[in-house]
């Protein structure tokens, strides 16, 4: 199961209204055998995983793929840094919730995806962010954020379509 958020969730010309933009995307996953250690937890190391399967939904949620970004628009978004916590562990057969969160429009080569892991409790498993960059496939180069991406994005930051202008869409 999954569910996309959009933010903000108020009326934004009332002057009390908290209208902090976002877009926030929660997907579903339940911790499978072959990923748990020898004391019944999902494995440390798993958590990378996790990050990228709420990145790539948050994605297709959005009318986009990673395979469709690199093979017909030429993009690759690699991992610049990433930064986790770990607060509890998740069991084995627990459905978890990954909630990815992009607090700010890309207004540059960088992107930063937060990730929280909820425990079917909605108790806080782990958290972190990962920042990926933009990057022409045939180049190698960092590069701004592509048009065709940033126009994905516009309706869950609505002050930035006034506030942007987006470079020119690539061939």
């Amino acid at each position: 199961m999954q569910w996309v958020k959009r933010f903000p969730s108020t009326d934004c010309t009332l002057p009390t209204a908290n209208c902090q933009e976002m877009y926030v995307f929660d997907y579903q996953k339940r911790v499978r055998y072959s990923e748990i250690d020898q004391m019944g937890y999902l494995y440390h190391g798993r958590y990378v995983d996790y990050y990228e399967i709420g990145r790539a939904e948050m994605l297709r949620a959005l009318g986009m793929t990673y395979q469709e970004m690199e093979q017909i628009h030429r993009v690759m978004l690699p991992v610049a840094s990433l930064e986790m916590r770990y607060v509890r562990p998740a069991k084995y057969d627990e459905m978890l919730t990954i909630r990815t969160t992009l607090r700010q429009f890309p207004t540059d080569k960088h992107m930063v995806f937060y990730v929280e892991v909820f425990n079917e409790a909605k108790k806080i498993v782990n958290g972190g962010r990962v920042r990926l960059v933009f990057v022409d496939k045939d180049t190698t180069r960092p590069m701004p954020a592509p048009a065709f991406f940033l126009k994905l994005l516009l309706p869950f930051f609505p002050e930035q379509s006034l506030q942007t202008t987006l470079p020119e869409q690539q061939p």
